[in-house]
């Protein structure tokens, strides 16, 4: 009787429990209206108006999101709205940039000289590795070097200027529409919250030390800063560490690369290789990434920031150099440094006395760097889709159905806290906008599939805070935080990038060069610059144990695989570079500096109403000391001080007088 009536309470306190614990889920039925007609359910409001892709023409609520979520989640939403209606003209240019590659592409000299059985089909490329690899005939690059006129053109010289424009429009524009909602939500005078000030508890718990502070006279907890700088000296050592095995593993690839007939069309094994071992590179992108973002949490756990401010600054910081490495490294890597330094035949450089510094497509290095941009980008954007997919797929696993309607039954702690749900917003959006700006003059596409994926990742994450994550605790934020200063570094730096890749990595500046000062027909400019890009080696120079196993006894002389500009052999300077080199580097040189100072001219620091307001203020201020100066001249006037006063007069209206001619 005992055990029945306990296995009885049992039973009441476990029906009691589900029922406690159905009601609770109850509410999260987001997809409902409020019982009450006379109170509109907020949540249900944002999921029909905004969470649903097929609102995505309509503009965001943004006054119901910062009421509902707070000012911090409003002004990410309200950012990355704006950020994708900017994407909308670097789209549209860029589309064009490309579509007039795209119809020039049979126009295109270069190619054509290549592709020419008489031309290309006659001369003979050395190998692009040693001993392993053959002799190869430059029309078999005919494909590749064809479509990289797609993004190695004229256009692409206009898009670079137009984007180092466009990211500084986009920053200025973004200021003036952050004041404006600064205004509207009452965040003018708004300071940071009291709860963000305050010593963080683990701060407190783990400080050691105690300094007197030279202003208030009170003693303060400190926290010594010798273990974080190790701790800081060690992550880049180990970043700095893995990016050189990696490098090493791909400079290594093409050490067995035997031929360099097509395979089908545009695709050749070097162009094979390139799209391997980007597809390789971006799995180990998304693979350190998921490690970056906890190690990340966990170094600036052991750091014990002071604040709750300095904590959430000092991971944001760390998250993005973590990300920027991770994925811009590859691409900077290809855009400044593969196929750089090779050195010629005779005298090839090598890592650690090993390994061959590795050498672009024949196409060229901009088709490879648009290869590697297109694939990590794109694939950053698909795969981060799969994974929400996957996710909600897995959440629906924890969801039942009762009397025909579903219960939400994933538990609260299985939910997203939402306390650093912009930071994680954020980063992926700013190292969108990276791509978009530091590499835009290889693929003037970057622009339009950022727009294409801003518009599904609006409506993403709002779906996701709407359906998938508890409410979060409200934030007050009057900006995008320490973000800011990312994007206005990122935006500097992108004007240098792109500067650089169409002097360097692009073909522009060379083609430029022979067109105005080597070109000696009139009638086609252009023709003749392959032979003139090419310089010529002789076979029996190569040193012992580089030369191809399998040697043709006719082939006496062979060409540099990669443009350069050396004297021939048995030339007083052979192998040495010419004149013309140096034209084309210091042409190269000049353009990166008139780049500069052009988009520098185009932007002034200062806008031209500001300069104009400065100079009314100064006005005014030099009409108010000269009304009161001849007020007390008058006054002096009055008491018979005649000759000193006239004195004084003439010398206000001469201050005066040169006060308007500034």
């Amino acid at each position: 009787m005992h055990h029945h009536c306990c296995f009885s309470l049992a039973l009441w306190c476990l029906g009691l429990s589900l029922r406690c614990f159905f009601s609770l889920f109850l509410q999260c039925q987001y997809w409902k209206k409020a019982s009450d007609p006379n109170c509109d359910s907020e949540r249900h409001t944002l999921y029909v108006e905004w969470a649903r892709f097929l609102r995505f023409y309509k503009e965001q609520p943004l006054d119901l999101i910062r009421k509902y979520y707070g000012e911090k989640i409003g002004i990410y939403f309200a950012w990355l709205g704006f950020y994708t209606e900017m994407l909308f003209l670097a789209a549209v240019v860029g589309l064009i940039c490309f579509l007039y590659g795209l119809f020039t592409m049979d126009e295109n000299m270069s190619s054509k000289e290549i592709c020419d059985p008489a031309i290309g089909g006659e001369i003979i490329m050395c190998p692009l590795c040693d001993r392993d690899c053959e002799y190869w005939r430059l029309n078999t690059t005919c494909e590749p070097s064809r479509y990289s006129h797609l993004f190695d053109n004229v256009a692409t010289l206009f898009f670079a200027i137009f984007m180092g424009i466009w990211v500084t429009l986009f920053l200025e524009f973004w200021k003036r529409r952050q004041a404006k909602l600064k205004y509207e939500w009452d965040l003018v005078d708004f300071e940071e919250e009291q709860q963000q000030l305050q010593l963080r508890p683990e701060y407190e718990a783990k400080c050691t030390q105690k300094k007197k502070n030279p202003i208030t006279q009170v003693m303060n907890v400190l926290y010594p800063c010798y273990p974080q700088v190790s701790l800081i000296i060690a992550s880049m050592i180990a970043v700095i560490v893995y990016r050189l095995a990696v490098y090493a593993a791909f400079a290594s690839l093409m050490e067995n690369t035997q031929t360099l007939e097509p395979i089908s069309g545009l695709l050749t094994p070097q162009l094979a290789t390139s799209v391997t071992a980007s597809c390789l590179n971006f799995v180990i992108i998304m693979i350190l990434n998921f490690f970056y973002e906890r190690i990340a949490i966990w170094i600036t756990d052991m750091e014990i920031p002071r604040t709750h401010m300095e904590y959430e600054n000092r991971l944001t910081m760390k998250m993005f150099l973590f990300q920027f490495v991770n994925y811009y490294s590859s691409c900077f890597y290809v855009a400044f440094f593969k196929g750089k330094f090779v050195g010629y035949p005779g005298d090839y450089t090598y890592m650690f006395n090993r390994w061959r510094n590795e050498e672009c497509d024949p196409a060229g290095c901009l088709i490879e760097l648009t290869t590697q941009l297109t694939i990590v980008m794109a694939g950053k954007q698909i795969w981060g889709n799969i994974q929400e997919a996957i996710k909600t797929s897995c959440a629906e696993i924890f969801h039942l159905s009762a009397s025909g309607s579903t219960i939400c039954l994933v538990p609260p702690r299985m939910l997203s806290k939402g306390q650093i749900l912009t930071l994680f917003f954020l980063s992926l959006a700013v190292i969108q906008f990276g791509f978009i700006t530091l590499f835009v003059a290889s693929f003037p596409l970057a622009p339009l599939l950022a727009l294409m994926n801003n518009i599904l990742e609006i409506r993403v994450d709002s779906w996701k805070l709407t359906t998938q994550y508890r409410r979060p605790v409200a934030a007050k934020a009057h900006s995008i935080g320490v973000w800011q200063e990312i994007l206005n570094a990122m935006a500097i730096l992108s004007v240098v990038t792109n500067a650089f890749i169409v002097a360097f990595t692009s073909d522009m500046i060379p083609r430029l060069v022979y067109y105005y000062a080597y070109s000696e027909n009139d009638d086609s400019p252009m023709s003749g610059y392959i032979n003139n890009s090419l310089s010529v080696f002789q076979i029996s120079d190569f040193p012992p144990g580089k030369k191809p196993k399998e040697n043709p006894e006719d082939f006496v002389v062979c060409r540099l695989v990669y443009r350069d500009y050396r004297y021939p052999p048995d030339h007083e300077r052979e192998y040495t570079h010419t004149m013309q080199f140096w034209h084309i580097l210091a042409a190269k040189l000049a353009f990166i500096i008139i780049m500069e100072f052009f988009v520098a001219w185009m932007i002034p620091d200062v806008p031209a109403d500001v300069k104009a307001k400065i100079k009314r203020e100064k006005y005014l201020t030099q009409k108010i000391l000269h009304e009161y100066e001849l007020e007390k001249l008058k006054e002096r006037l009055c008491q018979g001080d005649k000759q000193a006063t006239e004195k004084e007069f003439i010398a206000t209206e001469g201050r005066m007088e040169l006060s308007r001619a500034m």
